[in-house]
């Protein structure tokens, strides 16, 4: 019993350009629909060899850069997992939908307003409901953190075990996301579990601490764990390549790699620095498939950009943004036209942006709002709280060795140069770095008189593009929330009807349903922007189903539908049997 057209609610969004429609014909996409796995790890700025890091033991993800399109300057939207998250799997910046405080579920502080789930606006989807209502198989190992809760009809497996294996039809085409956690900040920690007993293999002592940090044994101890987990995620990601290669399927699949945002340390993790932002990421294509074409260079610039292959490099500005509409373009789905990123690579490719943006707002229990501006040379970041202190009261990180190290200096007056500077008690309106000549960030130009028109232009970029989002950083958080949850109460999604599509009478949730002949039921939802799945299983264990379009019912059998709009609480079942008459 499958959907054979889109429901009205479906058909008036797709006009209006605010969702995907079905696959495109077969001539205007991919020869195959391709199979489509991200792997991506957490907290990791570019620390592998394939990228000139030559402490890195990461022999499987150099292999894989050599075999993929291998990105310099890729950056994500936020430097911290939750706001990161929620932009790419919507292809919305965070400021834009309401999920840029990390997190929405905070609660240890009883004055903060939440905790809540943010609730985007109602044409807003996880664009892996594109994808399955195009008939891929969608599957998430297994973090979510999308701000807006986890919408049942988002993946078709999600958990522990979720893997494309698991697929009813071998033949059905799947996206499937490994989220690899050994890279976190928390396993670095002291007090990790996962790092107790186990020896230190990377040796501090050939370490280049980065400059802004005070050298000393702790700070070295702590990068040298760091430098440990990321060989240990290597060989993770060298599982999941050989199970595709087991399953004789690398020939037929795109595989990214990524990491959610930069270093899980201080002054990175948190931080609008490249330190922060600035992440690896390799799309390998295999050569079954057409060669991922370029059309165009920087937007801006009007630069040419030759086709890109396995081994190839691109220096081009990317944004974490894209990541969506690229994953939709392989597919051969319609892009909805409120998404905000481009597609990279394959024949709907466009072309560079001058610049790429991203935001930090609330950490935890204490609040903040920046924004930045990067264009290939430059970084603007302007701070909208310059009272606050550069190192903020953030608990969860002053678990961190090298936090404690830096604090503990900074209470006994031996930080000097460099290291002092992010124990400033206040920060500048603007900075401004050069990160050819200061890839560290360390000296701020904005104050300088011979970089005015940089400065302008680089703050021109950052204000218009808050405009053109319609930035929500710019509301209180409680008077947002009060827009998303009135009263400060969960919005709750209402309950389906499923009627019989050529019905004129007004909807009633009928409990059975005794039909002549084959007929096409709808499910109906009165709740605007809600998702809807169904079954025709009984039990806790059934599979849902994407509904998209009308449900053809020509034998006895029990339907069930419920619904959920993003960011409300799930709706209430309904349930209907259908009986034949003789």
């Amino acid at each position: 019993m499958v959907g054979r057209a889109a429901t009205f609610a479906t058909a008036l969004l797709a006009l209006t350009g605010a969702v995907a429609g079905p696959a495109e014909p077969q001539s205007a996409q991919l020869p195959v629909r391709p199979n489509i796995v991200w792997i991506s790890n957490e907290d990791m700025s570019p620390r592998l060899g394939a990228y000139g890091d030559v402490l890195a033991r990461t022999p499987v993800l150099d292999r894989l850069a050599r075999q993929s399109i291998r990105y310099t300057n890729a950056f994500t939207t936020a430097p911290v997992c939750a706001p990161s998250r929620a932009a790419i799997i919507t292809g919305m910046y965070q400021t834009a939908i309401g999920a840029h405080h990390m997190r929405t579920t905070e609660d240890r502080v009883p004055e903060l307003p939440g905790p809540y789930l943010a609730v985007p606006p109602f044409y807003v989807k996880a664009f892996p409901e594109y994808l399955r209502a195009a008939g891929y198989y969608t599957t998430n190992r297994a973090k979510t953190d999308y701000q807006f809760g986890v919408p049942f009809t988002i993946w078709d497996d999600l958990g522990r075990t979720a893997h494309w294996r698991h697929r009813p039809d071998p033949n059905q085409p799947f996206f499937s996301v490994f989220n690899l956690e050994v890279t976190h900040e928390s396993q670095i920690f002291p007090t990790s579990p996962a790092r107790k007993g186990k020896p230190l293999v990377t040796d501090p002592a050939r370490l280049e601490v980065p400059p802004y940090y005070p050298d000393t044994p702790a700070v070295r101890e702590e990068l040298a764990r760091m430098y440990d987990n990321i060989a240990d995620m290597d060989s993770q990601v060298g599982e999941i390549l050989k199970q595709l290669d087991e399953d004789g399927l690398a020939e037929k699949t795109i595989v990214f790699y990524w990491s959610d945002h930069g270093d899980g340390v201080p002054r990175a993790k948190r931080s609008l620095y490249d330190s922060g932002l600035r992440v690896p990421l390799m799309i390998r294509w295999p050569k079954t498939l057409a060669p991922p074409a370029q059309r165009a260079g920087n937007r801006a610039l009007g630069t040419p950009v030759p086709a890109l292959g396995a081994g190839s490099v691109s220096d081009q500005l990317v944004s974490f943004i894209d990541l969506a509409p690229t994953v939709l373009a392989l597919a051969g789905v319609a892009i909805p036209t409120h998404l905000q990123g481009r597609v990279l690579v394959g024949p709907k490719a466009a072309p560079a942006p001058e610049f790429v943006f991203a935001a930090r707002d609330r950490m935890d229990i204490e609040y903040d709002m920046m924004r930045s501006a990067r264009d290939g040379r430059y970084l603007y970041i302007r701070n909208f709280a310059p009272e606050l202190l550069y190192a903020g009261h953030i608990i969860y990180r002053n678990q961190s060795a090298i936090m404690q190290e830096w604090l503990r200096l900074q209470a006994e007056g031996k930080l000097s140069g460099s290291p002092a500077l992010w124990m400033r008690t206040k920060r500048p309106a603007e900075e401004l770095y050069d990160t050819k000549m200061d890839p560290y960030q360390i000296h701020n130009l904005a104050e300088e008189p011979a970089h005015p028109a940089t400065l302008e232009r680089m703050r021109k970029a950052a204000m218009e593009w808050m405009r053109r989002i319609g930035d929500q950083g710019l509301i209180n958080e409680a008077e947002m929330i009060q827009r998303m949850w009135p009263g400060g109460v969960q919005p709750e999604t209402a309950q389906p009807y499923i009627v019989p599509r050529r019905s004129t009478d007004v909807p009633v949730r009928q409990e059975s349903m005794a039909i002549k002949a084959p007929m096409e039921v709808i499910v109906y939802v009165p709740t605007q922007g809600a998702s809807i799945g169904y079954t025709t299983e009984d039990g806790p264990t059934a599979k849902w189903r994407l509904y998209s379009g009308p449900i053809l019912i020509d034998s006895p059998m029990t339907l069930r539908a419920k619904a959920i709009r993003y960011g409300y609480k799930e709706s209430a079942e309904t349930r209907i049997v259908f009986t034949k008459l003789p």
